[in-house]
């Protein structure tokens, strides 16, 4: 900030440029440790684009999701890790346990980060319960094809 209030352009270029090289080497880091750790990969197909045209569209842009997944997909490609893609439609509303949809619901509910089933009383964190929804949900796209490096999924939430 300063050195754009003191119009130093090269300044602020090589700050940038050291923001950027840092996140997609944080980027590269995370992406090898799940593909080396993990045998099967499951992502939520959030649409970061239309992400990126909301009031959150700077932190959206700043995590580097695109990027993220885009990294993911062709490592898991390289050692043969199965990386998928899966509908991640409702995945916070729905309880993990009892697959009853009875999480909170609507723009007041997005507000809401813990919650309680009614039906079967688990008590769930909003982003943990969609991560554990998402994983449920491309593990059972598995009975449908055999992955090549059987493990435990991990849940990539995006």
């Amino acid at each position: 900030m300063v050195a754009q209030r003191a119009r130093k352009t090269e300044r602020v270029r090589a700050l940038h440029a050291k923001v950027k090289n840092s996140r997609k080497d944080q980027l590269h880091n995370l992406s090898t440790a799940l593909v080396e750790e993990y045998g099967a990969i499951f992502i939520g197909n959030e649409n970061a684009s239309a992400l990126t045209r909301i009031r959150m569209a700077e932190s959206v842009l700043d995590a580097g999701w695109s990027l993220f997944r885009t990294m993911l997909q062709y490592k898991s490609d390289v050692v043969s890790v199965w990386f998928d893609e899966v509908d991640e439609a409702y995945s916070t509303r729905t309880c993990s346990r009892c697959n009853r949809r009875t999480g909170p619901n609507g723009l007041e509910g997005l507000g809401t980060r813990e919650w309680a089933c009614l039906e079967c009383g688990a008590y769930h964190h909003r982003d943990i319960n969609a991560a554990e929804n998402i994983c449920a949900a491309g593990c059972r796209r598995l009975a449908v094809g055999i992955p090549v490096r059987p493990a435990p999924c991990a849940a990539a939430a995006g």
